[in-house]
């Protein structure tokens, strides 16, 4: 039996880096996969290698950031697959690097809007139907920085720190409703997002973050996909309101 035979498994900002990993991770558990993300050209590809896994997968188009655009998600996810059994919460931005006091309130909003606003409007609409079924799973998806300062990123450490502090709430509240809810802390994990904000662009800038971890190399998506597999299935049965640094350390320094 696989750990997550019949399942099924919505993921948002599921069509690369560590969500496209803990979606194929999840297939080849044996769950239906529902991928939330901004549409793009990788669609049909991503979706092809989740159902080599001969489970159904299917792509809803979501700016989680929308609280009733997730709620309309929410439900055509109900209407189709009668459940969600686990949620992964996992779309993120980098945004842009500035100091606290030279930060514009766009900057701020674009990443707290995403990273932990929308975690929020997620977690709502889950739960709203996890309650009525008396089971479930959420893991929602934090950072080393959410654990620690970084400098010219406080929009990105304040919404993760918040994610942190949504998660052990919500699984204090929801503790005898059959719902357990945690968190994964990744560190710098090698994926799209580092292109994105600049760091796999410059070999320096790459190298004194990798020094930042004890194991001297940045994470692999599918490093933070065996963590999700494990927190989602029954094997962390008696786990709610915890965090998972996987991290090569970083937090020991």
């Amino acid at each position: 039996m696989r750990k997550l035979e019949n399942k099924v498994v919505f993921i948002t900002g599921g069509l690369s880096g560590i969500g496209k990993a803990c979606a194929i991770a999840a297939a080849k558990e044996g769950a239906d996969i529902i991928l939330a993300d901004f549409k793009s050209d990788k669609v049909n590809k991503v979706i092809e290698e989740i159902e080599k896994e001969n489970v159904k997968a299917i792509f809803v188009e979501c700016d989680v950031s929308k609280f009733k655009q997730v709620e309309t998600i929410i439900q055509k996810v109900i209407d189709t697959f009668g459940t969600i059994d686990i949620a992964l919460n996992n779309a993120g931005i980098g945004g842009t690097a500035s100091k606290v006091g030279k930060m514009t309130e766009e900057m701020w909003l674009q990443v707290v809007n995403i990273n932990l606003n929308g975690v929020f409007n997620c977690m709502r609409h889950e739960l709203a139907h996890m309650w009525k079924q008396k089971k479930g799973v959420i893991v929602n998806m934090s950072s080393v920085m959410g654990k620690v300062g970084f400098s010219t990123s406080s929009h990105y450490v304040a919404a993760k720190h918040g994610v942190i502090g949504l998660t052990q709430t919500a699984a204090l509240e929801y503790a005898t409703d059959g719902i357990r809810i945690n968190a994964i802390c990744p560190g710098f994990i090698d994926t799209p997002l580092l292109t994105k904000i600049g760091i796999n662009n410059h070999a320096d800038a790459k190298q004194r973050i990798i020094d930042l971890h004890p194991m001297k190399r940045l994470g692999k998506p599918e490093e933070i996909a065996n963590g999700f597999i494990f927190l989602a299935s029954d094997e962390s049965s008696f786990i709610s309101g915890t965090t998972l640094e996987i991290d090569g350390g970083y937090l020991s320094e």
